[in-house]
């Protein structure tokens, strides 16, 4: 096992160095071993693939030649398969300048109705090509998967490109910070890079001090926390920070247990890393301009609002309200199961826009709680799940749960602790908490205990059957309501499955508890039920 001397032509390679396989520009990886194997001539190349897809761990023939990240990420490739990239501006030749090739444009077609290719010709794609290869009017470029590994010659970028604010570098092979400042240093104009899936190496030399940079893209990096607090001294307009998807785990300020500094930063994206104690997040609740936080996809489990809101930071530095200005917070696809979270979102001061979907907490299907009931305890949300909260349904929502709390609490008094705003909420409708009397008469007594149910059939084999408005008793049971349906829509031989369409959520709700009655499940005055076959 010899590695090449330097004087060996394939020295073009070299260990820790990005490449990428010279027929495909998407296929990366890294150079872990150059030289010779056993058993087979000349001079071979070990790559670990980012993607996974290799061979083997590193070993031929029970020979170690180099440690692949994967049992199959690594394979042997010969020099002349693999590119070691592109300039920036070679790229920029390539992707605005080359005329595209035919297997390009014979790979542009629809499929007739008989299945026939036909071709599809791109109105003022002349025109729109012209433009884009001026380079000194481009103000937004894309290079992703260009295999760009390098700045180039430094002066000819700004002469070049004197005007790009947009530039997307992902997918490529850079990986020194040093290149990167030198390309933004190259490009004064510069507000938004996207460096997503190029493989950074640990910060090591200063950034220029990058004052038009206001959205900054790291997805896929390997970029931690503490190489984020480096980068922070050069980033002093940094608006946006995206740093999804690096196995980041903790928060680790420089110089207190507070994040300090990004006194722009409107927007931090930390979305699928392994976060897992919301304390990691507390240290950024003093970044006085954050609006918003993506926490989705992360290994969190509750959350916590410091007390009455007082601050919470080091005496020696100045505090202010935690999460003063943070209006979006999405916590999706986490691990919240408890009621005490989502509680502890109404104490964040400007809090309106919330994810949960994707929790414990959230899955109704499993227990947890639905739509309304979330709606009901966030007071101040606005939008939940991506959806707008109507007033209508805010107040659809909070009677429900007043009425669902109400009949639980007829079983269960001490219940009442889990729900913060019922009697706020019970209050301000009128609505009474008095058991109904089993004896109770006459028209007063028997249409306050109904609801009026408007039941849609949506069973593929049901046939067209118009909707039916029915006053039930709310005390009327899943199972006794599909009794009803079968006698209402004449559907003797199907066994049927109950689902309520609730305003502003994507999927009905499934009432698959028989034993429950229209209150427990907290249906309320119009509700939608769909009647649909069992499967």
């Amino acid at each position: 096992m010899q590695q090449n001397s330097p004087n060996n032509s394939t020295t073009e390679f070299r260990v820790g160095q990005r490449v990428h396989a010279s027929n495909d520009s998407r296929r990366i990886g890294t150079v872990k071993y150059v030289g010779t194997v056993e058993g087979y001539s000349d001079t071979w190349v070990g790559v670990n693939w980012d993607n996974g897809e290799g061979k083997h761990g590193g070993s031929v023939n029970g020979v170690k030649y180099f440690h692949a990240k994967f049992e199959t990420s690594g394979s042997f490739v010969r020099p002349k398969n693999l590119c070691k990239g592109v300039s920036l501006l070679e790229a920029l030749e390539k992707r605005y300048r080359s005329n595209s090739t035919k297997d390009e444009e014979d790979e542009m077609y629809v499929l007739s109705t008989s299945n026939r290719r036909v071709s599809v010709q791109l109105l003022g794609k002349n025109e729109l090509h012209d433009k884009l290869s001026r380079f000194e009017e481009l103000t937004s470029a894309s290079l992703s998967f260009m295999g760009v590994s390098s700045p180039g010659i430094p002066c000819h970028i700004s002469t070049t490109v004197p005007n790009i604010k947009e530039l997307d570098l992902s997918g490529n092979l850079l990986s020194e910070w040093k290149d990167v400042g030198t390309i933004c240093e190259q490009l004064p104009a510069l507000e938004a890079l996207n460096l997503s899936h190029n493989l950074m190496s640990p910060y090591k030399s200063e950034l220029p001090l990058l004052k038009s940079i206001r959205v900054l893209v790291l997805n896929n990096t390997g970029v931690n926390w503490e190489q984020v607090e480096l980068l922070r001294q050069s980033l002093s307009a940094i608006e946006e920070l995206h740093i999804m998807g690096n196995n980041i785990s903790r928060i680790l300020p420089v110089s207190s247990s507070m994040v300090q500094g990004f006194d722009s930063l409107r927007l931090l994206n930390l979305e699928d890393n392994c976060i897992a104690e919301w304390s990691e997040i507390m240290k950024l609740s003093q970044l006085r301009c954050l609006e918003q936080l993506y926490l989705n996809k992360n290994c969190l489990s509750s959350l916590f609002y410091p007390d009455n809101g007082r601050q919470y930071c080091e005496s020696e530095v100045a505090c202010y309200k935690p999460f003063q200005n943070l209006r979006c917070l999405l916590l999706g696809d986490n691990n919240f199961s408890d009621l005490a979270s989502v509680d502890s979102l109404n104490l964040f001061p400007n809090l309106v826009d919330i994810r949960l979907s994707g929790n414990p907490i959230t899955d109704a299907t499993r227990g947890g709680v639905p739509r309304f009931g979330l709606i009901a305890r966030l007071a101040k949300v606005q939008i939940l799940n991506g959806s707008e909260i109507t007033s209508r349904e805010r107040k659809d929502s909070e009677i429900r749960y007043v009425r669902l709390v109400v009949s639980k609490l007829h079983v269960s008094p001490e219940e009442i602790k889990q729900h913060p705003r019922f009697s706020e909420l019970k209050n301000f409708y009128g609505i009474e908490d008095q058991k109904p009397s089993t004896r109770a008469t006459g028209p007063q007594a028997i249409s306050s205990g109904f609801l009026s149910i408007t039941l849609k059939c949506v069973g593929a084999s049901m046939g067209e059957k118009p909707p039916l408005t029915k006053k039930l008793p709310a005390s009327t049971t899943v199972g006794k309501l599909k009794f009803l349906c079968e006698s209402f829509f004449k559907l003797k031989s199907m066994k049927l499955n109950l689902f309520l369409q609730e305003e502003g959520s994507p999927l009905p709700l499934s009432l698959d508890n028989d034993a429950s009655s229209l209150m427990d499940i907290g249906v309320g005055n119009d509700s939608v039920i769909l009647v649909d076959e069992d499967s």
